[in-house]
């Protein structure tokens, strides 16, 4: 059974970033697209190159969907689910993010 786990402070992260945090065993890229509480995790590695490096792209909209592109050779994760936008079969793991009371959540 998965619980939420608290991470960080909202205002930790700047909006139209992202960071990291290490959640159980998983590296969490958590992004804060706009000025305010809403937050969206996926998985920080970047299964093209096997790096530990999406927290570090950058935020962008493209038909409606945000994305990440990832900082080594642009390939874009969508933020809801994790869908890779070049290869399907390269999709990662979404996690559910929240922010209560000031403090982002996951639930891994």
């Amino acid at each position: 059974m998965s619980q939420w786990t608290t991470v960080c402070q909202l205002n930790d992260i700047l909006p139209a970033t992202g960071v990291c945090a290490l959640v159980g065993n998983e590296q969490i890229a958590i992004f804060r697209p706009r000025n305010d509480d809403q937050v969206f995790a996926i998985n920080n590695i970047d299964p093209f190159f096997e790096a530990s490096v999406l927290s570090r792209g950058l935020i962008a909209e493209h038909q409606g969907e945000l994305w990440v592109a990832s900082p080594l050779k642009k390939q874009h994760f969508r933020l809801r689910d994790g869908l890779c936008m070049e290869d399907e079969s390269r999709s990662i793991a979404r996690y559910p993010a929240r922010v209560q009371d000031g403090q982002v959540q996951i639930k891994a």
